[in-house]
């Protein structure tokens, strides 16, 4: 398999970790090169259901080495506990997941930090999932942040805490009015004692990745969340604090963009958003409530229902143009099996005129109303399909006039049910 990038082309929540899960079996490397643990990924194996936050899905592949990179900003008890949790299920991470040593830590004041900010916001909240990830990124460019490579040598770690935490008190006491209640030794105790449990997995996966590479190894770089929470490209103020886009592959793991051969966008076959911010096909009816019960719409991370709505095709477009997406991965079609009809957005209007391109204006986007096309349900489980050709043909239009409507980017497979073998293989790359 050529090296490739998985994306979200969407809000996030796509089904990304099954189609990586379902990639892995070509790759020998699976890299997560963005985001923290405010990403939730569920694989579902021969009915066991795994859920990561922070350590690639390709963990549970035998054999696979998987690598935190280092645009990813890592919560230690986060990840030491999905170590854990791995381990009760009979796989051990040792000798097969690293971690960069320039991989950015997220700390309890910076989960503090987020939270004071976010209620300081009032009605204009972002949804944030205060997990710290905001603060964490912005002490990274601030130049205050801790990185893995801190923990190998305490008396630094300490220091440099300390620096971070004082600063983090006086802006939650005397910017946010808020009460700071962290002991700053409690903590620093805490993390001595988990620091003998991270020094093994800390890597220079820089140059791990490189040499792996130039061996002959296959690459499987794997992103969080989705396009339009990109912190340039998506819908800001309503983003996350990295940049989603496949582009930002290379530099949150440390390879050239020569490595990269494919991009592959997931697109659920409608759309869901968590948190505030514009959503031109949100449906606020029965069939918005159909489609987050019949797709267990609720977050992996914070377990908030997810705001359903038709497949945006506009957005789509401009999720390809943004990643190069090279073939497009179809989650959740069984989802819609039981609808009667199913529309899917082509067009906006704005302002009185019919536009094709995604805006990137705010205020565009919020004006934006949908023009869909209407299509016939098939009205029948599809759950059992294991080819192209078990489809309806009603199924079968639908996706067409989804390609159709993305520049004709070949289709690689679709999902018709949560489960690794309810898989269907459409366009091999």
């Amino acid at each position: 398999m050529p090296n490739s990038v998985i994306v979200g082309a969407q809000w996030g929540d796509e089904g990304k970790a099954k189609v990586i899960d379902y990639l892995t079996e070509g790759a020998d490397l699976v890299i997560r090169f963005q985001g923290g643990s405010n990403a939730g990924h569920t694989v579902i194996v021969d009915g066991v259901k795994y859920v990561f936050h922070l350590v690639p899905s390709g963990i549970i592949s035998p054999g696979k080495i998987c690598i935190i990179g280092n645009g990813v900003v890592v919560d230690p008890e986060q990840l030491l506990k999905e170590i854990d949790e791995l381990a009760v299920n009979g796989i051990d991470a040792s000798g097969r997941l690293f971690v960069s040593n320039l991989a950015h830590l997220v700390l309890p004041y910076h989960k503090a930090l987020d939270l004071a900010a976010e209620s300081g916001l009032g009605a204009g909240k972002i949804g944030t999932t205060g997990r710290g990830i905001g603060p964490a990124y912005a002490d990274k460019v601030s130049r205050l942040g801790l990185r893995m490579d801190d923990l190998y040598d305490w008396d630094v770690f300490c220091k440099k805490f300390m620096t971070g935490f004082d600063a983090a008190k006086r802006k939650i006491e005397l910017l946010y009015g808020g009460e700071f209640s962290l002991n700053a030794d409690e903590i620093l105790n805490r993390y001595g004692e988990m620091r003998e449990n991270l020094l093994p997995f800390i890597e220079d996966t820089c140059r791990y990745i490189f040499k792996a590479e130039r061996s002959g190894k296959k690459l499987l770089f794997e992103g969080a969340q989705g396009t339009f929470l990109d912190i340039d490209h998506g819908t800001y103020p309503f983003v996350t604090s990295s940049n989603t886009v496949a582009g930002s592959a290379c530099i949150g793991a440390g390879v050239g963009p020569q490595s990269i051969h494919h991009c592959v966008g997931i697109v659920k076959t409608y759309t869901t958003r968590v948190g505030n911010g514009p959503f031109p096909t949100e449906l606020n009816d029965a069939i918005g409530e159909e489609l987050r019960n019949a797709g267990k719409e609720f977050g992996t991370t914070t377990g908030r229902p997810r705001r359903c709505g038709w497949l945006d095709a506009v957005m789509v477009r401009k999720a390809v143009q943004l990643n190069g997406i090279t073939r497009l991965a179809l989650t959740k079609l069984d989802v819609l099996s039981d609808l009667d009809e199913i529309k899917i957005c082509t067009h906006y209007e704005i302002s009185g005129k019919r536009v094709e391109q995604y805006p990137s204006s705010e205020r565009e986007l919020a004006e934006a109303v949908p023009i869909y096309k209407t299509l016939p349900g098939w009205k029948r489980d599809i759950s059992e399909c294991k080819s192209f050709t078990d489809l309806p043909v009603e199924a079968v239009d639908y996706i067409n006039v989804i390609r159709n409507q993305c520049y004709d980017i070949e289709v690689l497979i679709v999902s018709v049910g949560p489960d690794r073998s309810q898989t269907i293989e459409v366009k091999s790359i």
